[in-house]
């Protein structure tokens, strides 16, 4: 099986005699972030982190997307956090596109490296440390988990994609499959994590419009992407938010496969009242 590639080169402050015009668009149904936007100035900095900075790609806004956030986070050697959780509500998952870093769930020890996946419950004692010589990055991915009556919460787990099997989508030929982390009939979890994969001319071949909000960052390859009445170029590196109900189709392009990281929010009822 080939290596796969996650795309994870932000950074760095575009050339004075750089033209400014580029593909960011923020709309009242989708907004594209490119990767080209993701410079030094526009990283944030959280309590309780050492040697580590963000770029953050998704927030609650009202009006848009509601339910998650969704950081990239650049940890340098020696730098972590004891306490990168301040909010009992919020469950997370932490995506590992470069590096190494040890994780902490409950007093329990994980060393992830690249393609690593980690799901940590609401209300977990929880710390990373970056105890190599080179930058960790990875995406982390917090929504506040919705209890449901009769149902236990879902338990800290850590995995790796190399070893998952992606569940090909039907009639698709193979062309079209996700990389699953958590059973989709698993009621306990309110979001997923998945890993989207196409081969070279794949396609999602009718405009989904539904429920659930996305976060899709692209890790490898390009497409063209309909994003309500228009289409867009997206690459690796490239981040795409989408409110509920925005219609979406690709076809992806290029001589490589086209992946993606997307969240989503399932397996709730919608709230009647904000």
């Amino acid at each position: 099986m080939k290596k796969p590639n996650y795309y994870s080169q932000m950074g760095g402050l575009p050339a004075q005699d750089n033209l400014m015009t580029g593909r960011a668009v923020f709309t009242n149904s989708y907004a594209v972030i490119p990767k080209g936007v993701m410079a030094d100035i526009v990283t944030s900095f959280l309590p309780h982190w050492n040697k580590a900075r963000f770029w953050i790609l998704a927030r609650p806004l009202s009006g848009f997307a509601e339910t998650f956030s969704q950081y990239i986070t650049e940890v340098e050697p020696s730098g972590g956090s004891d306490n990168p959780e301040q909010d009992l509500t919020a469950q997370s998952v932490l995506f590992i596109v470069e590096g190494k870093l040890q994780l902490i769930i409950d007093g329990k020890s994980h060393i992830m490296s690249e393609g690593g996946y980690a799901y940590i419950p609401a209300g977990s004692k929880w710390s990373v440390l970056n105890k190599t010589k080179n930058s960790c990055k990875f995406h982390w991915i917090r929504k506040s988990y919705e209890t449901v009556e009769g149902i236990k919460p879902p338990k800290a787990f850590v995995t790796n994609e190399k070893d998952i099997k992606p569940s090909v989508m039907p009639q698709t030929e193979g062309k079209w499959s996700t990389t699953r982390f958590v059973n989709s009939n698993d009621m306990s979890h309110d979001m997923h994590v998945n890993i989207v994969n196409f081969e070279p001319g794949g396609v999602i071949p009718f405009e989904e419009t539904h429920v659930m909000e996305h976060g899709l960052y692209v890790l490898e390859g390009k497409a063209v992407y309909k994003l309500n009445q228009d289409w867009v170029e997206v690459e690796a590196g490239d981040f795409m938010w989408l409110r509920a109900f925005c219609p979406q189709a690709c076809y992806a392009g290029g001589q490589s496969k086209f992946r993606y990281l997307l969240y989503k929010d399932v397996n709730r009822a919608p709230k009647l009242m904000l």
